[in-house]
């Protein structure tokens, strides 16, 4: 039994300010996608045929190759986002919580970043 007070008992651990920006960026973020995913899925029914020259074609248009980058980027926030909160809450060991999130987030500024890259070169020559 304990003689501290609940007060000073949770005094130290933490503050609970973080998860609502968390939940936030969630639900934003899947908002995003929605819409970004129909916009996406109604350009490649739209598409007279998925043929190399014309999906290059389609990404060298600026609106599209920003749309698309945009795709991408949100993907990649949102699963970063999701992967952080399984870590957080299935793994205990603490070294390997940050080692996990820290890991997840490189690999997940790399797939943004380098999908990012490849809209523009393929809009850039197209």
């Amino acid at each position: 039994m304990s003689l501290r007070a609940p007060l000073g008992r949770v005094l130290g651990l933490g503050t609970a300010k973080d998860g609502t920006d968390h939940w936030w960026g969630q639900r934003i973020s899947a908002v995003a996608l929605v819409l970004l995913g129909l916009w996406f899925a109604v350009s490649l029914v739209v598409l007279p045929s998925l043929e190399h020259h014309i999906a290059v074609e389609f990404i060298g248009t600026p609106l599209n190759s920003v749309l698309l980058s945009l795709l991408c980027v949100t993907t990649a926030y949102h699963s970063y986002l999701g992967v952080q909160v399984v870590v957080e809450d299935y793994v205990h060991a603490a070294g390997l919580r940050i080692t996990s999130l820290i890991l997840s987030r490189f690999a997940h500024v790399f797939v943004a970043v380098v999908s990012v890259y490849a809209i523009l070169k393929i809009g850039l020559a197209a």
